[in-house]
């Protein structure tokens, strides 16, 4: 294998980031980050425990009236300043998010890291448009104007799949805003995320503003969402744990965005261009080893296209290079962990009971074996109510199936509980206007599928979640609007009084 990020010694203190500096957990628990690609522990840490994430919440709290009144330009400027830190940092963060996950350095480099730069610049800039409405003399006697507000101290959950990336979209519109947070990340991934709070401080953030406590879901996560000073949580996961963190978070009447789970469509009409909806069908399924609730994974190809389709994506599959996610010729890294391998292994073989793998379906040897890679798959003549056509894979695995009607193609993408992401592929400019009317997702892509950009919103319909990263709508999750109302009459005894006491 290549070269490695080292991290023993960067996180030698601890993997718990609390008013400004890295400390050990106290659960009397320890945990180890691996190298997916080897199997071989890079860092063993000790876990958060609740008093962690009470220290934690406490540290961000105090921070919370120092950070609200900044102006917004002090706020920008130091998301500014951030940015800039990230991008001197790009290959050590490149180099950690690989060697946690197991992307593909060409990935991070590329995508994960540049992306979450490209982010924290946008944030820095809308940091200064935090506007309400107009004032106006809607009632007549009255000024009127909206303020927004910060909300307080945020407690957010982010996943394990694109952990630098979760943690910007979490802490970014957050702190722009002017809130505290405090973040838990995955346990299995938590170097990028304590690197981005370390580069806070670095930007002159003040210290508790950002923490991080790295701990299981079951202690620090559900303590962290139940908190009584927490005002809002921000989650990003699957639907089964979103419900749970809904729950928890009712008891305290929290504020609560949910980003879940996906299974998008991938929908082909007969006159699309067969070559670039195949291209974009494998590198869509394959994104980040197909770990991407917005990945690709139900291909509806209207039925003159269907076997030409097929035969190419199995094709261009079997070119995919499988390898040492630290070498920049590796297409396809393992996925997260060998338990996560097997899991989407076990789709993979109940499915060969009712439909048929084309190519894929197995997990390579040779150099490989350690590590826990699975070839791209691709499986056809599966029904639609079966498990690989309704739950989510998290992996590199495709199943494509014909339609015939337009009608019966949409109504078929639609035909899942989520709706977080969908593609439409045409030329018709009318039939891909009504696939992206009809198709029930938070994001529909015409002949692409899978860009982001910071200006854009991402969330998700029905069990996907609500609510939004990224993007001014993100503001909506992280601020509270205010009416403020001020009598222009300078009148003592009003009229609307009369309604109340006393003679008109």
């Amino acid at each position: 294998m290549g070269n490695r990020f080292q991290v023993t010694d960067r996180f030698a203190d601890g993997a718990q980031y609390i008013g400004g500096r890295l400390r050990p957990g106290s659960s009397g628990h320890t945990h180890s980050v691996v190298d997916p690609a080897t199997g071989e522990s890079v860092l063993t840490y000790a876990l958060a425990s609740t008093a962690d994430v009470d220290e934690a919440v406490a540290a961000a709290k105090a921070a919370f009236p120092g950070w609200a009144g900044a102006t917004p330009g002090e706020r920008s400027d130091a998301l500014h300043r951030l940015a800039g830190i990230l991008a001197e940092q790009a290959e050590d963060f490149a180099r950690a998010e690989s060697l946690q996950c197991g992307k593909p350095i060409r990935l991070t480099t590329e995508f994960d890291v540049p992306g979450t730069i490209d982010n924290t610049a946008f944030f820095a800039g809308a940091a200064r448009h935090l506007q309400g409405q107009s004032a106006a003399e809607y009632s007549g006697d009255h000024t009127s104007y909206v303020r927004r507000e910060p909300i307080g101290v945020v407690g957010s959950i982010a996943p394990w799949n694109y952990p630098l990336q979760m943690a910007a979209w979490k802490i970014l519109p957050a702190i722009a805003a002017g809130n505290t947070i405090v973040l838990k990340p995955a346990e299995l991934t938590p170097l990028t995320s304590l690197m981005f709070a370390q580069a806070a401080k670095e930007a002159g953030i003040p210290d508790g503003v950002v923490n991080v406590v790295t701990g299981t879901g079951r202690e620090a996560g559900e303590h962290l969402v139940g908190h009584p000073d927490v005002v809002m949580t921000s989650f990003t996961g699957s639907t089964p744990v979103g419900k749970r963190v809904a729950e928890v978070a009712t008891a305290t009447v929290k504020r609560l965005h949910l980003e879940l789970g996906g299974k998008a469509p991938f929908v082909v009409f007969d006159d699309a261009d067969l070559e670039a909806a195949a291209h974009g069908a494998v590198a869509a399924s394959l994104i980040n080893t197909g770990q991407d609730c917005t990945a690709a994974t139900r291909a509806y190809v209207q039925r003159p296209l269907f076997d030409a389709f097929v035969a190419r994506v199995a094709e261009l599959m079997e070119t995919v290079r499988l390898g040492d996610p630290a070498d920049p010729a590796t297409d396809l890294g393992p996925l997260v962990s060998h338990v996560h391998r097997d899991r989407v292994a076990g789709f993979v073989e109940r499915a060969r009971g009712y439909a048929t793998v084309v190519t894929g379906g197995e997990a390579p040897g040779g150099e490989l074996e350690n590590g826990a890679y699975y070839r791209p798959t691709l499986i056809t003549g599966a029904p639609q109510d079966s498990e690989v056509v309704q739950s989510e894979i998290f992996g590199p695995v495709l199943v494509a199936l014909p339609f015939d009607g337009d009608d019966e193609g949409i109504r078929l993408a639609n035909d899942t509980p989520y709706g977080l992401a969908a593609s439409a592929w045409s030329r018709d400019v009318y039939r891909a206007n009504k696939a992206t009317r009809e198709i029930k997702a938070g994001c529909v892509w015409v002949n692409d599928h899978i860009p982001i950009i910071s200006e854009m919103p991402h969330g998700g319909y029905k069990a996907s979640g609500y609510g939004k990263d990224m993007s001014a709508y993100s503001f909506e999750e992280y601020t509270q609007v205010k009416h403020v109302m001020f009598d222009n009459t300078a009148v003592a005894a009003k009229d609307w009084h009369r309604t109340i006491f006393g003679d008109r």
